[in-house]
């Protein structure tokens, strides 16, 4: 009788074992599932999806967002927001463009100063939040209207063409066969990676999303985090601002309109919470390809960008109920 109650038991607990298993791993790698059924529809639904060609241009497209949506996952694991990368690629984007005009463009100095003047921003937004306490989506909103206006003035709202050769490479050149932007991408995602799972810093960053308060006690010093943070999200978004401004050979005032929505898109469809303190940066980089995918295979399809807008919103929204859910 005993061992046939124990037999009945360890299969009750083996069922139960296999159901909590089977919710985990959909919990987690759904989002994976969910990227492949995509490429998978869309296949069928366009041969050209799968070309070589387009899947390069893919790659391309994927990385500007992608290193966005990098930057952003720290500032929303620190539960911040940041409006302002989208109009911080365009500032970036347009003084490193001034600096690679020319046969005899600077390049190392155009991509200092790209960089430079994203980190700049980028640390104005954190210091304001921090030392200032003003809530990130105020100061990041004004930011985002405060770089697209000097992103028009720099050069009176003309576009800055005849960029270097060797700049070009950045966005339009391959290494072993590879996209320039996607080696980018992988190396950024790797550093911040280690950065994220492998420092104190990052630790302090999930520390900070999870319970601010709890982590100043614990004598985390969370207004230079804060700062570390948004200098983080600005440095990245310059450097996107490179990228897209070598792909189209020109720094563009009105480059960037609407990244930041897709960057927040991407983080969140990553399962990266909105309340802080949990998320991965991988689901981060699925949820960037899964972006731009939908884009990318809409466009194929001859869907008016003004659908793939509707569609885009959805699915944001559809991101923060299930991350509303899980919470």
């Amino acid at each position: 009788m005993e061992a046939k109650l124990d037999k009945q038991t360890k299969t009750t607990n083996n069922e139960g074992l296999k159901k909590i298993d089977l919710k985990y791993l959909l919990s987690e790698y759904g989002i994976i599932l969910a990227l492949l059924a995509i490429i998978t529809l869309i296949s069928i639904l366009t041969p050209n999806f799968m070309t070589f060609q387009n899947l390069m241009n893919l790659g391309r497209q994927v990385s500007i967002n992608a290193i966005l949506a990098i930057g952003m996952t720290f500032v929303i694991l620190a539960r911040g927001i940041d409006l302002s990368v989208g109009s911080i690629l365009a500032f970036a984007g347009i003084v490193s463009a001034s600096f690679a005009t020319g046969p005899d463009g600077n390049f190392f100095l155009a991509v200092v100063m790209g960089l430079g003047a994203g980190l700049l921003l980028g640390f104005i937004n954190g210091f304001t939040v921090a030392k200032w306490n003003v809530a990130p989506f105020i100061v990041t909103l004004g930011m985002m209207a405060i770089a697209r206006g000097f992103t028009f003035i720099y050069n009176d709202g003309r576009p800055v063409s005849g960029l270097s050769d060797s700049f070009l490479q950045i966005g339009g050149g391959y290494i072993l066969g590879i996209p320039i932007p996607i080696l980018i991408t992988l190396i950024v995602f790797i550093v911040f990676s280690v950065i994220l799972y492998n420092t104190k810093f990052g630790r302090h960053v999930y520390a900070i999303g999870g319970n601010e308060m709890a982590a100043k006690i614990s004598g985390i010093k969370v207004n230079r985090t804060t700062i570390w943070v948004y200098s983080i999200s600005g440095l990245l978004a310059g450097l996107a601002g490179l990228i897209l401004t070598s792909r189209v050979s020109a720094g563009l005032p009105q480059a960037g309109v609407s990244y930041e929505l897709d960057a927040i898109a991407a983080v969140v469809i990553g399962g990266t919470s909105l309340m802080g303190g949990k998320g991965r940066l991988w689901g981060t980089l699925v949820g960037a390809m899964i972006i731009g995918v939908l884009n990318n295979g809409l466009d194929l399809l001859g869907v008016s960008s003004y659908w793939q807008q509707v569609i885009k919103g959805f699915i944001i929204i559809l991101a923060v109920m299930i991350d509303r859910k899980r919470s």
